[in-house]
């Protein structure tokens, strides 16, 4: 039996582009773009992203690019609807430091599905990393938030 865990959306948006996501929040990373088909995701590291050699962690790194690739995808659509992640492919190029910019990009698909790329740089300008994934679309799920609740 899977167990689902319940995240209290704090009167937050649940869909759409102002929507609530917990584990961007708890890193800090935050959209600075969206469009027709392109997005931009961006963090500025900390020391409690890092791996043990220093770097931004590969979790972060793939946060980052499956974030931009997936708001790439509603942006295309207008929010309009949700995304599920089916597939993703990263290739790590070097370590990851200071800020980290994804940008991801539609490259195709049709009613059902997505398909992104994404490149995420450093600081530096330099690539760290770059993605391929395969998004889902799916019908807004109606989540009440917690202000519809009743909760304070």
């Amino acid at each position: 039996m899977t167990e689902t865990l319940s995240v209290p959306n704090q009167g937050k948006p649940v869909a759409g582009p102002d929507r609530h996501i917990p584990f961007l929040e708890l890193i800090s990373a935050r959209r600075e773009s969206v469009g027709k088909g392109v997005a931009v995701v961006a963090v500025d590291l900390r020391p409690d992203l890092l791996n043990n050699h220093g770097g931004g962690h590969g979790g972060v790194v793939m946060t980052l690019l499956d974030s931009a690739m997936a708001n790439a995808a509603l942006g295309l659509v207008d929010f309009a609807r949700e995304v599920v992640t089916i597939d993703m492919h990263v290739g790590f190029m070097r370590p990851a430091s200071g800020r980290l910019v994804a940008t991801g990009r539609t490259t195709g698909g049709g009613r059902s599905v997505c398909f992104c790329e994404a490149e995420l740089v450093d600081g530096t300008g330099a690539v760290v990393a770059k993605a391929m994934g395969t998004f889902r679309y799916r019908a807004p799920v109606n989540t009440p938030t917690d202000a519809d609740q009743g909760t304070p």
